[in-house]
């Protein structure tokens, strides 16, 4: 399975830990300050938070863990939408390259994971 396969998994793990580099990299443009530093730990915090929480169960790219259930269509929504926030967050940090690469990667991950997203449409 393409999804499941070690190699797109570490791509996977790259592309979450990109995201929480990408909304990271907002907090800290987007605020001065003390906030700015706030930012810089809260918003890759809850990323990290609802990405690790919200799953589905037996979910082979996750080691079957669930905190909270989700049913697999809104699992997928919720990573689409996360690292669409990451990829908005790179444009706003001032990183049109970087967040067209970024999403080209994720473009790319969900094309080789075409498996996991028909188990999730079913799951």
């Amino acid at each position: 399975a393409m999804g499941s396969h070690p190699l797109n998994l570490v791509f996977r793990f790259v592309l979450e830990l990109c995201a929480l580099v990408a909304v990271g990299m907002f907090g800290w443009v987007q605020f001065d300050g003390a906030l700015q530093w706030g930012a810089v730990v809260a918003f890759p915090l809850l990323f990290a938070t609802v990405w690790g929480t919200f799953a589905v169960p037996d979910d082979p790219s996750r080691k079957g863990t669930a905190p909270v259930a989700v049913p697999g269509l809104v699992r997928l929504a919720l990573e689409l939408g996360l690292f669409g926030a990451a990829t908005a967050a790179l444009h706003f940090a001032e990183q049109p390259p970087l967040a067209l690469g970024f999403a080209a990667a994720v473009i790319l991950h969900y094309g080789l994971s075409y498996d996991r997203i028909a188990w999730l449409r079913s799951a």
